[in-house]
């Protein structure tokens, strides 16, 4: 196996995650996931077991179409098991604005039907499947850091509109009346479309639908080789082959390079650190002024991502780790407690009591990729969902299944083709230290 960007604790399959999702994952319902101890064939194979994979198996399975996934650690280890749990609209680094001027007015509304077709997609998964998602909230805020940032949401707000997501934009005092007082914001965005959900609750869901459907998962079954064997490809793990027709590449974050060259330097890695509080008391919330369930983010480059739970402890997450060593991981959990304080005065001193990390992935042009190799169309892949990866890989997994069955429309442009390869792909964590330097000054003066 190729070298890894991070540290190799991130590529461990076999430990599972420190998170507040997997403490509860023995509430959860019960899915099988054996891993892959012999030789199999299918129609169509699928690497990774997250939202993209399990939608595509599901929505395979629906059209009859027979698949197999197989997971390198237990259905959900990855960020589909581990993020902050923010079914909203997004998957992109770039505004409105910025993706008007380089997709044009009509593409980028495409592009903004599709995120929020993504969010109705997952609400009508769980409705059609009776998946418990934990959801909380009709919405979400995105509220800013500095006044001059309201015109980039106002921007957001109007496209929006456009295609008929009810949104508003409210002043310092109206988002405090709304959702909850903090020590830097100046305003806010509220979008109708989005909520928050159990990250891991509605990946469990998925996996159980699909499984119920004829899907086959294997679980703890990492490939280790892939190869063309006349008009098919040969999966191999440790314990067993897959040999299939198609393959579909639903790596996201953990893209696996070193199996498919084609794909190999298009996805930056980035770390999203999460910490969650121990459950806090009514007064500590009237004391922050908390009104709102709605998940909430700051317009930061180096954003702030917060939600209140059920079970009222505080979610709060970030980015900023270049290192994914267990010390760079002490040192983020120490820094968003730093920046909790900062924003939410009265919650300065209170216990942490999860902590933990994974990768969301970007790609060069800042927009995802949905679509088939160039040089080889049996082979799918969907990436680069930009830390917005519930509700849009779980739309991408589907896509990817209607483009196989061939009944897929077109994609906008924003979504077309392979983007291009990082410059110096092995020096991409250096790239992303510089990216991040920029994005401290770009908060500072912007």
């Amino acid at each position: 196996m190729a070298r890894p960007l991070f540290d190799a604790s991130q590529y461990d399959w076999s430990r599972p995650v420190d998170s507040y999702w997997e403490s509860q994952r023995d509430t959860l319902p019960a899915v099988t996931q054996s891993a892959l101890m012999r030789d199999e064939t299918t129609e169509v194979a699928i690497i990774g077991g997250g939202y993209c994979g399990l939608s595509a198996a599901y929505h395979l399975a629906r059209a009859g179409i027979e698949v197999c996934v197989l997971e390198a650690g237990p259905i959900g280890w990855g960020a589909s098991g581990r993020n902050g749990g923010f079914c909203s609209i997004g998957a992109s680094f770039l505004g409105a604005s910025e993706l008007t001027a380089l997709f044009g007015e009509a593409e980028t509304l495409s592009f903004y039907r599709v995120l929020v077709d993504a969010v109705r997609t997952v609400e009508q998964l769980a409705l059609e499947e009776s998946i418990d998602i934990r959801r909380q909230g009709d919405g979400v805020w995105t509220f800013a850091h500095k006044a001059k940032r309201l015109r980039e949401l106002q921007s957001q707000a109007q496209i929006l509109e456009r295609i008929g997501v009810a949104c508003e934009v409210v002043t310092k005092a109206g988002f405090e009346a709304r959702a909850f007082r903090c020590d830097e914001q100046y305003g806010a965005l509220f979008e109708s479309a989005g909520f928050g959900l159990g990250p891991l609750a509605f990946c469990s869901g998925l996996a159980r639908a699909a499984a119920t459907r004829g899907a086959t998962l294997h679980a703890r079954s990492l490939v280790t080789s892939w190869r063309r064997e006349g008009g098919t490809h040969l999966l191999v793990t440790a314990s067993g082959t897959v040999r299939a027709k198609r393959v579909i590449v639903a790596g996201n974050g953990w893209l696996p390079e070193e199996l498919c060259p084609a794909l190999a330097g298009r996805v930056m890695p980035v770390l999203s650190n999460i910490n969650v509080t121990r459950p806090l008391s009514e007064d500590e919330l009237h004391r922050q002024g908390w009104k709102t369930e709605a998940p909430a983010s700051n317009t930061r480059a180096h954003l702030a991502y917060l939600r209140l739970l059920p079970d009222k402890r505080l979610l709060f997450g970030g980015r900023g780790d270049t290192t994914g060593t267990p010390a760079g991981g002490t040192a983020m959990r120490a820094l968003l407690e730093r920046r909790m304080g900062k924003l939410f005065p009265a919650l300065k001193d209170v216990e942490i009591t999860h902590s933990w990390r994974g990768f969301i992935a970007a790609t060069m042009r800042l927009t995802p990729a949905v679509g088939e190799l160039p040089d080889d169309p049996s082979v799918s892949y969907a990436f680069g969902c930009h830390g917005n990866g519930v509700a849009f890989m779980t739309w991408a997994g589907r896509e990817l299944a209607k483009r196989i069955a061939g009944t897929a429309g077109g994609l906008p442009a924003p979504l077309r083709g392979l983007p291009a390869r990082f410059p110096l792909p092995s020096l991409r964590l250096w790239q992303l230290r510089a990216i991040l330097a920029r994005a401290w000054l770009e908060d500072a003066l912007l």
